[in-house]
């Protein structure tokens, strides 16, 4: 079976590896001259079980309003966005009633704990073959300011508990001696939440490194290569037209992100997937910034990560369409909201030495990853993780295969499907 792919960000290139790896045929496809060049680049470096809550949840439509034209906000919509995002736009706000936002949480918190479990598997068993992505399973601090946030998110992870999602109630003073960079904060501290079993990596290098691996194995990448079309015959995928001619194929993996809806739209299919506009900076960790611990800070919405000599900071959602700018203002926002828990950062941003990013996150609207088998015999999807593509992408990338195969998933397909 010839199995095509297309896009080669981190959720692509996994699954091109799962396929090969269960003795398939694959070719791997994508627009861009490199892998990982979209939102797998710079993401937040972040593999949590813990925080695998959608974005939309409850009040997040008072959340919009209320940071309307701020840009110094967490959660910003711009104006001109609005027209495309009008029907995505009020279903994800249908998705944040709460009771479907925790049902979908626990299914993305199901997923994160089996996908962490292949990520920890797949460092051990090719980190003899060079697969080297700065991973570290050094567990997740997030810390609080207000005891009743705090409070809340406790009660949160409790619910998870029985997902497999363990954590630690740390005091302040906890929190100081596991992470004395946050020293400076002290006196606005109430504590943390440890979560013990969460880990970090750099998921760029993972992709180009997984890659690379797949490519001796007998995966062809095709990159510099634009779909053109899905094409079918008698209802079932055929061929994929590209700019450079067509691929005959006998199954196809839409694994492209935010631009997966277009692909779909002539076959008479939905995506409800959108993008979600999210900003990063990548700056050496010297002395007077060196962090111990991945840090989640609760009150500004940001994550602190260090991925082997570098610090990575990340946050915000931008709704702006599909422009990926990168916006120098919302860049040193990131870093002004850091620079109130790690207190050490430069207060400027230099665009030299700490690598402002900007990438589009692919976003469903009920808040859940979309993957599987398709009402197009041969058509597969792996898209919508939103920020949460780097947690979910061993495990999305196993479910999928499975769906392919027809074997029986880890976990059911029928809380991802289209």
């Amino acid at each position: 079976m010839h199995v095509v792919v297309i896009g080669a960000g981190v959720m692509g290139v996994t699954t091109a590896w799962y396929l090969r790896e269960a003795g398939l045929d694959v070719t791997l496809l994508d627009a861009a001259t490199e892998p990982a060049a979209g939102a797998s680049h710079a993401n937040g470096g972040m593999l949590h079980a813990s925080h695998a809550e959608p974005w939309n949840t409850p009040g997040v439509g008072l959340d919009l309003l209320r940071y309307l034209g701020r840009e110094d906000s967490p959660l910003l919509m711009r104006p001109r966005a609005l027209p495309g995002l009008a029907g995505w736009g009020l279903r994800f706000l249908w998705h944040s009633r709460r009771l479907a936002f925790q049902r979908h949480a626990l299914v993305n918190a199901r997923l994160a704990a089996f996908s962490l479990r292949e990520t920890r598997r797949l460092n051990r068993e090719l980190a003899g073959s060079g697969l080297d992505f700065d991973f570290r399973e050094s567990g997740i601090l997030k810390v609080f300011r207000d005891p009743q946030s705090q409070a809340r998110n406790r009660h949160a992870a409790e619910a998870m508990q029985d997902e497999g999602v363990r954590f630690e109630a740390w005091d302040t003073e906890q929190v100081i001696n596991r992470e004395p960079a946050l020293a400076g904060v002290r006196d606005e501290l109430c504590g943390g939440l440890y979560f013990p079993d969460d880990a970090i990596g750099d998921a760029r290098r993972f992709t180009t490194g997984l890659l690379e691996l797949a490519r001796d194995r007998g995966l062809r990448y095709r990159p510099a290569t634009r779909v053109r079309r899905l094409r079918t015959f008698q209802g079932r995928i055929d061929a994929i037209e590209t700019d450079e001619g067509p691929i005959a194929a006998d199954a196809c993996v839409v694994a492209s992100g935010h631009e997966a809806p277009a692909l779909l739209r002539p076959l008479g299919l939905h995506l409800p997937v959108a993008p979600v506009k999210g900003y990063s900076l990548t700056l050496p960790m010297d002395t007077g910034h060196r962090v111990q611990l991945p840090l989640i800070d609760d009150a500004n919405k940001v994550v602190m990560t260090p991925l082997g000599d570098q610090l990575r900071l990340a946050g915000t959602a931008e709704f702006a369409g599909a422009d990926a700018r990168m916006e120098p203002r919302r860049a040193a926002n990131v870093l002004a909201q850091c620079r109130r828990t790690l207190t050490t950062l430069p207060a400027e941003l230099d665009r030299e030495t700490m690598a402002p990013w900007a990438g589009l996150r692919p976003m469903s609207d009920r808040g859940t990853p979309i993957l599987g088998p398709t009402a197009v015999p041969g058509l597969h999807l792996n898209t919508g993780s939103g920020h949460l593509g780097w947690t979910f992408a061993c495990g999305a990338a196993a479910l999928v295969r499975d769906g392919l195969l027809g074997r029986a998933p880890e976990a059911s397909l029928e809380d991802f499907r289209l």
